[in-house]
């Protein structure tokens, strides 16, 4: 009976630690694996000294610190790695788009009529909020990486500033590439069976779900 109490007792601050940490999955386990390990270990040793089992395990988590302090500890980890794990991909999607978007129009049998000013104004700034936000994510991810491994994740409003500005400049480029691509299905009727159109919209749609989803889980980790 004794070892049960013992045992639930880190097991409740390890449950209560994991409902106050938002995260990758991963390492958020392995977080959460290594607190476990590391009051295992002082409870171990708190009865090898005579200490009864249950009053160890009580002492390693007193010890251990209060959870809402661990856990803005850990949580400022998770949070960096998340926005480190955003910037990377946004910045391999906008080298991929980068690279082959002309390849949707070359070759193409239509003949385009001149594009109206708003579709060009469109077009424009798609290009330059992708600009903007693919040099910011490589800035972003290096200055993470860097920090990482100074062993310190960096300030933490400032790298929740970063996320979710690259949240946002993520949104604003994936609203204007699903307006322009719809737009310019509109304006030449040849495109939607033309196949590079058809193969590119599909990568870009697939491609903007993977990011969007990424940074849903930024935003998450960023609360």
């Amino acid at each position: 009976m004794s070892g049960s109490v013992a045992v639930s007792v880190i097991d409740e601050y390890v449950q209560r630690l994991d409902r106050a940490l938002h995260g990758p999955v991963r390492l958020k386990r392995d977080l959460l694996t290594e607190a476990r390990h590391s009051l295992l270990d002082a409870a171990e040793g708190y009865r090898t000294d005579g200490m009864p089992a249950t009053e160890a395990d009580r002492l390693a988590v007193t010890e251990f610190g209060a959870v809402r302090a661990l856990a803005a500890e850990y949580q400022a980890e998770l949070t960096a790695t998340m926005v480190r794990t955003l910037a990377l991909r946004i910045f391999a999607v906008w080298l991929l788009l980068a690279s082959s978007a002309d390849l949707m129009w070359r070759g193409a049998p239509w003949s385009a009529p001149r594009p109206s000013a708003g579709y060009v104004l469109f077009s424009t700034a798609l290009n330059w909020v992708w600009i903007v936000t693919g040099l910011l994510s490589i800035a972003c991810y290096l200055w993470l990486t860097w920090s990482a491994r100074r062993g310190h994740p960096g300030p933490v409003r400032l790298v929740r500033a970063l996320g979710r500005t690259l949240a946002g400049t993520l949104g604003v480029g994936c609203l204007l590439g699903a307006a322009v691509y719809g737009w310019s299905l509109s304006l030449w009727d040849s495109a939607i069976t033309w196949p590079p159109m058809a193969i590119g919209g599909i990568v870009m749609f697939a491609a903007y779900t993977w990011l969007v989803v990424t940074a849903r889980s930024c935003l998450i980790a960023t609360r």
